[in-house]
């Protein structure tokens, strides 16, 4: 009986990491070009004894978990700070933490007081020389297609643009990328492609995130009730381990 029950713990201990993939992937539905979380690859290991394998079985997961890398719903919100990346790409951000510099597809930017571009998170935005992209004070912003930063000074001719920056880009293009623990997306070995400035954008719209809210629930659903199936399953074992036992015992007088 220890075999069933050993079986449905497994189980039980990998559907706890699809659900708290799961739960993570609806708390961050709202979150500007958040990339869906994927569960961890893995496979199956035996456990020895004595130089033979036995009948328990263990789910081994393998290396970090994965992301989706699909493109999230475009939404038009006229604002000129929000950018969107509409090709495949990234931006470069500093994350708030002072870790190491990360990719994001999340364009709600906006000015901090000190004139630095941050984004929702308060990450600073970095350019096509990885430095973080400090303006001056403008009555009006523009950016093009490819990244250039254009901005009408408040203390320039009315009308008059003046070149300030160039958003760092990368396509990304044969990179595999993971999430971290910090979850920013970086390389395996935390560093990040150079950028190619390959990347087409566009200003007034904003990426949604990629996480589709009814899939998730539906998948909650899902394991949920194979949950109580292997819960039933360790009842039903322990059921029958009773039965044996009181079929061995001894008659009494």
């Amino acid at each position: 009986m220890d075999r069933m029950i050993h079986t449905a713990l497994n189980s039980i201990k990998t559907m706890n990491d699809v659900r708290t993939t799961s739960a993570n992937n609806l708390s961050s539905v709202d979150i500007p070009g958040f990339r869906k979380d994927l569960p961890n690859d893995g496979g199956s290991a035996f456990v020895q004894a004595m130089d033979q394998a036995t009948a328990r079985v263990f789910r081994m997961e393998t290396g970090k978990a994965g992301f989706s890398d699909s493109p999230g719903p475009l939404k038009q919100t006229g604002l000129k700070t929000d950018i969107s990346i509409v090709s495949s790409g990234y931006f470069y951000v500093e994350p708030t933490t002072g870790g190491d510099i990360s990719l994001t597809r999340r364009g709600d930017f906006a000015l901090s007081p000190d004139g630095f571009l941050v984004n929702g998170a308060n990450e600073k935005v970095l350019d096509d020389n990885l430095q973080p992209l400090q303006l001056p004070p403008f009555n009006d912003i523009k950016v093009s297609n490819i990244g250039e930063i254009s901005i009408e000074p408040f203390d320039g001719p009315p009308g008059q643009y003046v070149s300030v920056g160039r958003f760092g880009l990368t396509s990304a293009v044969g990179e595999t990328l993971t999430k971290h623990a910090d979850s920013h997306i970086r390389r395996f070995d935390g560093s990040v492609p150079t950028p190619d400035q390959k990347v087409t954008i566009a200003q007034g719209m904003l990426e949604a995130s990629n996480v589709d809210a009814v899939e998730e629930l539906v998948l909650s659903l899902e394991t949920q009730r194979q949950f109580e199936m292997n819960i039933k399953f360790i009842k039903l074992a322990e059921d029958i381990d009773r039965g044996g036992a009181e079929l061995m015992r001894l008659p009494q007088n």
